[in-house]
This record gives structure tokens, C-alpha cells and sequence, in this order.
């Protein structure tokens, strides 16, 4: 049964992530765990119990086998485990509710556990968000959802705070694509399982004419030297810690031991009224 009142169809997600390719879709996810293995090894920890919440298993269960791997649902089926390092990925801009996401996995991690996350981030595929708006608006004179809202790094932030993660950290790495057309765009994006699943999506066929605009729009403006076509796709890095009282903890206002002009060794001046 599909809630209307959701922001995401998850049958039509479900539909869209069966028609996944591998060979041509796998890329962000090889990325995804180039960068999770980079950002591991200059943590100064070994985690030895792993949870890692993806939609397609298989990209992952070679990398880390000793793993629990788990779909991307709304209730996350922990079983009462205790993890030291939870990884949620490639997922989390899909969710109806991430906030309640990251709530169910700090519940499910020891004290100083790390929680490592990766979505895509708003600036994922806004030159194709731009040429659909400019096209449809010529065309019809309205706007439809075509892509995906992704969270900002702001935005995402806050929602570590509010699941009370200690030491919440945002960051982004963007990576510049190129097609031949965007039409071989958008056919990795159904080979990645990322076409649009949103509710309030168009249900009927485009017109012929908005794609024939939004297909002149984007070669126009978003054409590199080598006349292909380039496409913004930003993984969005997600880190906090389950709290513990071994973390190190911010000083007391006014307990500082040393003025920090010494500390600098440089002249201290007043600032003028």
C-alpha cells in the first residue's frame, strides 16, 4: 500500500533498484567503498562488529564478509546486536525518515561506536535538474518533480545532532561525470537504480517536446571541450560517535590556562569602540 503522504514511493523504489546493472551502475558504490576504506584506516580503532545498511548487498559483501547486511527499510532489523561500526549507504537519500534512520542506529551501537554514512548530496545531477526545469517551464509552463530534494550539508548536520551523535561531522566529495548525450545519463541512472521514486512524481509519459528542449538546454550549457555532456554527482560523508565518556569533551567557558596571544606569540591589541 503506498502512503501518499510520504515523500517517497517505496514499491516504485523497490521496482526501480530490481532493474540495478552492475556493470554499468556500480560506479558511486565502488567510490562509496574506495572512500569508506580510506576514511577506516586513518581512524586509530579496529571494529570488529559491522552492520552495514545498503540496497544492493552484493557491492559490499565482498569487501567486508564478516558483515551484517541489512536493506535500506524503515525499521532496521539489528537484532538486538551491539555494533562497534555501523555503515549506512547509498541509501539514506531515499528514506522517508533518515533522521529516525540514524536514531535506530546509534540505539544499536556500543558506546564509541562509529556511525559512517554516505548519500548523495544536493548537488547530485543539477545540471539535469536544471535543463528538465527549463525545458518543462518552456514547454508546459510548470514545473514536475524530476529529481530527487537531496539534503544540504547544513541540513544533514543538524540531523546528526538531533539523533545525538557525539562529534558530528559533514563533508562531500564531488565527483564531475561525462556522458556522449543525456540520454546515456539517464540510462545509468535506471542502470543505478536512481530514477525518480518520488509520490508526487509525473505518472504519465513525458512529451516528446520537453525532451527534445531538455536535451538541446543541457548540451547547451553543460557541454565540456570534448563535446560530451557532464553530470555532478556529490557522496555526502555523514560521521558520529555513539557517546561515551572516554571522548574527549569541550572546555568550560573561561578555563583556559593561557591567553591565546601567548599561546600565538604575538602582540594582543584592543579592539576600538
Amino acid at each position: 500500500m503506498i502512503d501518499h503522504n510520504s515523500l517517497i514511493d517505496r514499491t516504485a523504489l523497490r521496482r526501480h533498484r530490481s532493474r540495478f546493472n552492475a556493470n554499468r551502475g556500480a560506479f558511486l558504490h565502488e567510490e562509496a567503498i574506495i572512500e569508506v576504506q580510506d576514511r577506516l584506516n586513518i581512524i586509530n580503532k579496529s571494529f570488529n562488529d559491522v552492520a552495514i545498511i545498503t540496497p544492493h548487498r552484493s557491492l559490499w559483501q565482498d569487501e567486508f564478509p564478516y558483515a551484517l547486511i541489512l536493506e535500506d527499510e524503515d525499521f532496521l532489523d539489528f537484532q538486538d546486536h551491539r555494533f562497534d561500526l555501523i555503515l549506512h549507504v547509498m541509501g539514506l537519500h531515499w528514506s522517508n525518515d533518515p533522521l529516525g534512520q540514524m536514531i535506530q542506529s546509534i540505539r544499536a551501537l556500543r558506546p564509541d561506536g562509529l556511525f559512517l554514512g554516505c548519500l548523495l548530496g544536493g548537488e547530485t545531477l543539477k545540471e539535469l535538474r536544471s535543463a528538465f526545469a527549463t525545458a518543462e517551464s518552456k514547454v508546459t509552463g510548470g514545473l514536475s518533480p524530476r529529481v530527487i530534494p537531496m539534503a544540504d550539508i547544513r541540513d544533514l548536520g543538524a540531523l546528526l545532532q538531533r539523533a545525538e551523535f557525539a562529534l558530528p561531522v559533514v563533508d562531500s566529495v564531488k565527483l564531475i561525470t561525462s556522458y556522449e548525450t543525456p540520454l546515456h545519463l539517464m540510462a545509468d541512472l535506471r542502470a543505478m537504480g536512481e530514477t525518480n521514486a518520488q509520490n508526487a512524481r509525473q505518472k504519465s509519459f513525458t512529451r516528446r517536446t520537453i525532451f527534445s528542449e531538455m536535451i538541446q538546454t543541457y548540451c547547451t550549457h553543460y557541454s565540456n571541450d570534448q563535446k560530451r555532456v557532464n553530470a555532478t554527482f556529490e557522496l555526502t560523508w555523514l560521521t558520529g560517535w555513539a557517546p561515551s565518556e572516554a571522548q574527549p569533551k569541550p572546555l568550560r567557558p573561561g578555563s583556559a590556562k593561557m591567553r591565546l596571544s601567548d599561546a600565538l606569540q604575538v602582540e594582543e591589541k584592543s579592539l576600538k569602540d
